[in-house]
């Protein structure tokens, strides 16, 4: 889940909302400068589906040690220090399930969300928040994610339909910087971000350049992003997310209660350059 706090209660969003919302903008990303993503129909897959091991979990919510929703919430961005509230084998085998769905459909897509994990648990990670005790378990996810990847390129490698500059290195690190950019610009929507952000990595130009991509927060979910990466001058994109009435909760059961009993309803974000 991820959670936004209300004068009320909570909005809880699910990790494949979220990562669909991430797609739609991987969908609408290119203009003159910024250059589209290809191969197109494998990387829109790939940032669509980079949460969808998720999914099971997100259908029973879960509370923290304090009663609050158990989620990815304003606090963690940029930070990513509490692993989502969630113990850590159950949150690797989250982060496993992620790739391994995607890896029976599309190796490249499966390659960029690999890619994209490794990331989450290396450099963006906070390993003084893990118990030493549960280090070498990471580290050993870590070396066979290492060597799952290795295994995707070589898939990719072979893949008769791809062209040699979507299979080089060059372009499968860029789609993978892309699929960050997109999942970070969901992530900030979702929780309502309210200070200045990046889109985490210099991003590929039309004249072979990169460039940051600056977020400026004009209002809640309405964001000014500099350099502008869109067709279109100011878009607005929708999300589902539910509305549960409480701060805490005695139980996961009775949020899990809560968290049905609310209808559905549509959130929506707005870019503009």
């Amino acid at each position: 889940m991820l959670r936004l706090e209300t004068a009320t209660g909570w909005w809880l969003i699910t990790h494949p909302d979220h990562a669909q919302l991430a797609g739609e903008f991987a969908r609408a990303w290119g203009n003159q400068q910024f250059r589209r993503p290809e191969p197109r129909t494998r990387v829109l897959l790939g940032i669509a589906s980079h949460d969808n091991g998720w999914a099971a979990r997100d259908e029973h919510p879960q509370i923290t040690r304090q009663g609050k929703p158990s989620a990815f919430s304003i606090e963690l961005v940029g930070k990513y220090s509490a692993f989502e509230e969630i113990d850590l084998e159950d949150y690797l085998a989250v982060r496993e399930q992620a790739v391994q769905i995607i890896a029976e459909r599309d190796a490249y897509a499966a390659m960029l969300i690999a890619m994209h994990t490794y990331n989450l648990l290396t450099e963006r990670a906070d390993r003084s928040t893990i118990a030493a005790k549960q280090l070498p378990l990471l580290d050993e996810f870590l070396d066979d994610l290492l060597s799952f990847q290795q295994m995707l390129l070589e898939n990719i490698e072979a893949d008769s339909l791809l062209m040699e500059v979507e299979k080089s290195e060059e372009r499968v690190e860029e789609n993978f910087r892309l699929l960050q950019a997109c999942d970070n610009l969901s992530l900030l929507t979702c929780v309502a971000f309210d200070r200045p952000a990046t889109l985490l990595h210099p991003l590929p130009l039309n004249n072979g350049h990169t460039s940051e991509v600056k977020v400026e927060p004009l209002g809640e979910r309405y964001f000014r992003l500099t350099p502008w990466p869109f067709a279109e001058d100011r878009l607005t994109f929708s999300f589902p997310a539910r509305h549960v009435t409480g701060h805490l909760f005695g139980s996961s059961r009775d949020l899990e209660h809560l968290f049905y009993g609310a209808p559905v309803e549509r959130l929506t974000v707005t870019l503009t350059r």
